[in-house]
């Protein structure tokens, strides 16, 4: 028989009082069973005209403060949360049958932060954060390849390669947080963690 928490759902849900612990428990879990990029997950945003898109980016951190993901600022996504800094995500891991819901508001993580993830991306990759005007539409795929050929002999110590200005990462401070478990015959498992106004959580169940 399996095991249950307090509100009668399966136990992977616990009891806790704190949305990122209980994430952070999930995230280890599909560390060990997805095959590929656990911590891919949907990032949506819409512009100033509330025209919404959608695309797949790698969570690269989280606390207490947030969810953090790094772009290029001037990209698609970039220029959209600069206009509507609302935003939502959404994980979804096939192997355990789990799927994470988040929404929030988005700011700039500091430089020192962005600094420090930067140095620590692959050579290749700090690269192509010049070399790509992320979202610009291209002439063809040989003007990619020979930007990047240009900045690797402009940056040709593989210790030295500055942060482009345009490059930077986003926090999404969670207002809500919603765990959703698969069920049979689509009667799925769902518990939402709520912000307050005074910043405390606050659990429901929600119906499937």
């Amino acid at each position: 028989m399996n095991q249950k928490n307090s509100f009668g759902l399966n136990n992977c849900f616990l009891d806790l009082d704190d949305p990122i612990q209980l994430f952070h428990e999930w995230m280890e879990e599909a560390k060990k069973k997805e095959p590929n990029d656990p911590n891919a997950v949907s990032l949506a945003t819409s512009n100033r005209n509330n025209t919404p898109s959608v695309r797949m980016v790698l969570l690269k951190d989280f606390d207490k403060e947030g969810f953090v993901f790094y772009t290029n600022l001037n990209s698609q996504k970039g220029n959209e949360l600069k206009e509507n800094p609302q935003a939502a995500m959404c994980f979804h891991w096939k192997s355990l049958l789990r799927q994470i819901r988040i929404n929030g508001k988005v700011s700039s993580v500091s430089d020192k932060v962005a600094d420090n993830y930067y140095s620590s991306r692959a050579y290749e990759s700090r690269i192509g954060a010049w070399a790509s005007r992320q979202s610009e539409e291209l002439n063809s795929r040989d003007q990619l390849i020979q930007s990047i050929e240009d900045y690797k002999k402009k940056f040709s110590d593989k210790t030295d390669v500055p942060r482009p200005s345009h490059w930077s990462g986003w926090n999404l401070s969670p207002d809500s947080i919603e765990f959703w478990l698969d069920g049979e015959n689509r009667i799925h498992e769902r518990l939402k963690y709520s912000k307050d106004n005074s910043g405390k959580w606050t659990k429901s169940l929600l119906s499937p």
